[in-house]
């Protein structure tokens, strides 16, 4: 796809028809595939047909598992009534919008309801989760936690006069000029790091941290050893040590949290921590190919209304 603006993609895809097609081109662009038998033995009910059979347009019968599908379904988009053109400029609009887009902002733009703006927001946020079969992160790789939420509050409780935070810890693996992975803890730990990083960083890679004694350790698990810089010191770079690529992630991540959306609950941070590690994997490209990269990852990623809420 040509570079876009948002206004381009309105005029060129937003109606219900032409969003279609080009979902249909970004999801099968080798022909359409059936969700749940996974062939090509299908084909679509033509116009002709639609009249009579009370089928819906873009509906396709597939001859091996003999069920009807659309471009949408196993998809985040699955029985959404909101219109397809609708979605294109939400997730246009998500992918574009550096430290992020809310609920509240995309209502006002897309002239649907809060509680729609809300769902979709989160549907969006859902499919740039990381997927399974994502390559190890390699070669110099930057670790580093923060804390994510508000400042403590006053407790009521006199056994607890300094009050509890409600900060909760964020986890980040930031490869040298590459990609980022993130992850909510509960708590943070030497254990729970070291098992972060085995499981997403390559063992041949080498480790860059500041000085907490979180990390001591994790150079033993890695060929390339581990190197840290001591901020307390004022020491913020040495050579090529240094975490400065992991901190650049969490501004924007904190900038997007506390500017845009003011307040994330623990149960929905992983969800915007996807997505500010999505747009940043995904930096070095256009807004409308930052877009259909997204629309590629929808696939077996519906999520229904009442697990959102969990």
């Amino acid at each position: 796809m040509a570079d876009l603006t948002l206004m381009e993609l309105l005029k060129k895809y937003g109606s219900d028809d032409k969003a279609r097609s080009f979902l249909e081109g970004v999801r099968w662009p080798n022909g359409a595939i059936c969700p749940r038998c996974k062939t090509q033995q299908d084909h679509k009910i033509n116009a002709q047909k639609e009249s009579k059979s009370g089928a819906r347009k873009g509906v396709y019968f597939c001859s091996q598992c003999r069920k009807q599908f659309t471009v949408t379904v196993g998809t985040i988009m699955e029985s959404s009534h909101i219109p397809l053109g609708t979605w294109l400029a939400a997730i246009f609009l998500i992918c574009a919008s550096k430290k992020a887009m809310s609920s509240k902002q995309l209502e006002r733009m897309l002239g649907i309801t809060y509680k729609s703006a809300w769902f979709l927001s989160h549907r969006i946020r859902h499919a740039m989760s990381n997927n399974t079969n994502e390559p190890l992160l390699s070669g110099i790789v930057e670790a580093d936690e923060a804390y994510v939420g508000g400042k403590p509050r006053k407790c009521i409780n006199k056994k607890n006069k300094r009050g509890v935070s409600g900060k909760t810890p964020v986890i980040v693996l930031v490869e040298r000029n590459g990609r980022a992975k993130t992850k909510v803890m509960p708590t943070v730990s030497r254990r729970n790091i070291r098992q972060m990083m085995k499981e997403n960083v390559d063992i041949n890679s080498k480790i860059m941290s500041d000085e907490s004694n979180l990390y001591n350790t994790v150079g033993v698990y890695f060929k390339g050893g581990h190197e840290a810089v001591n901020h307390s010191r004022w020491e913020f770079a040495r050579g090529d040590a240094h975490n400065n690529t992991a901190e650049s992630f969490f501004a924007l991540l904190k900038r997007g949290i506390y500017g845009t959306f003011h307040n994330v609950s623990k149960e929905h941070l992983d969800k915007y921590c996807n997505e500010f590690a999505f747009r940043w994997n995904n930096r070095k490209i256009s807004d409308s190919e930052r877009m259909e990269v997204a629309i590629s990852m929808i696939e077996g990623k519906r999520l229904m209304y009442r697990d959102s809420l969990n």
